[in-house]
């Protein structure tokens, strides 16, 4: 299931493909800065059919039928992204009337499966397209990780690789007839997997990015850069949520700093840059339980601290973008 180059033109290619390729078959090869040196830059410049990509109107056919599209994004790794991003999907899937899809876009390192409770799962496909694997009645998962032959497997792949299953989650996975949000887990940074998942979505539309940091000044340097990355692409900030901003006793339930924000932290940096601020959700070690079992942070732990701080950024998160709607509406 893995995407390729297709034989015909592999064996056209005088060497593999470099790293960051955008993909022999696209309307960019030979043209990146990828390309500048590559044995095959004019091979792929010069012979291949150039034109409109046909997976579009299937990708555009798939996203039609999701209501809510929101990318996950962090600046730096450690930050708790991916663990915000499975409370928040646990979060949405609470509320019954909605049905939920989560994307693992992090290739190399997915890790919803095991904090959804899915791991050593698989997908299974028809004509209808790749099934997700439901974590609960309305949370479906789609994740890289169901189709490894070993779940230590490292993926060590290219960016055309990357793009390629990118493009295959978005146009082959059936969620169903209807999905209220689509919550995508990517990697940090700004790299292959942000631009492809931005270009291949932006027809039918994003709704915007949340972005998790931690409150020290290292973190939001990055932040800065993701924050960056998302204005020159056009996708709306939905907000900001400061992970791990402080620590709180499971015995006493006293909270106390772990991480100093010395610049002020993530509202201090809100303000600064004009972007909405979510709020603080403290450290709870009961959450790297839930996920590292598979279960509702919520379910087991509703008294925490945590648990009401989460569900208030989950809050503010749905009212910016019922905000958004409102406006393209008017």
């Amino acid at each position: 299931m893995t995407p390729s180059v297709s034989e015909p033109l592999k064996a056209q290619l005088q060497a593999p493909e470099p790293e960051h390729c955008p993909g022999p078959e696209s309307e960019q090869a030979g043209k990146g800065d990828a390309c500048d040196g590559c044995p095959n830059q004019n091979i792929c410049s010069t012979q291949l059919p150039k034109g409109p990509d046909p997976d579009m109107h299937l990708i555009n056919q798939r996203l039609s039928q999701i209501d809510h599209k929101i990318l996950v994004l962090s600046g730096k790794g450690g930050v708790g992204k991916s663990t915000f991003t499975s409370m928040l999907s646990w979060a949405l899937a609470a509320d019954e009337d909605l049905e939920v899809g989560a994307m693992d876009l992090d290739i190399c390192g997915p890790s919803l499966p095991r904090m959804l409770g899915a791991e050593g799962e698989s997908v299974h496909q028809s004509n209808s397209g790749l099934s997700p694997v439901y974590v609960a009645d309305n949370l479906g998962l789609m994740s890289i990780s169901f189709m490894l032959p070993d779940p230590d497997s490292a993926v060590i792949w290219r960016g055309a690789k990357k793009n390629g299953l990118i493009k295959q989650f978005l146009k082959d996975v059936n969620w169903g007839e209807h999905l209220d949000y689509l919550v995508v887990d990517t990697p940090p940074g700004t790299s292959d997997e942000h631009l492809s998942v931005t270009s291949y979505m932006k027809e039918t539309g994003i709704d915007g990015a949340l972005i998790v940091t931690t409150p020290q000044e290292v973190a939001l340097l990055d932040v800065r850069k993701e924050i960056d990355f998302c204005r020159k692409a056009n996708i709306k900030i939905l907000g900001l949520v400061e992970n791990m901003s402080g620590f709180v006793c499971p015995n006493c339930h006293g909270e106390s700093r772990i991480f100093k924000p010395t610049t002020g932290g993530g509202a201090q940096l809100c303000e600064d840059l004009g972007i909405p601020f979510l709020g603080s959700v403290p450290l709870d070690p009961r959450i790297g339980k839930a996920c590292d079992s598979g279960k509702s942070f919520f379910d087991n732990y509703s008294d925490s601290p945590a648990a009401t701080a989460i569900l208030d950024v989950v809050d503010a998160l749905r009212d910016q973008i019922e905000i958004s709607v409102e406006k393209l509406t008017i």
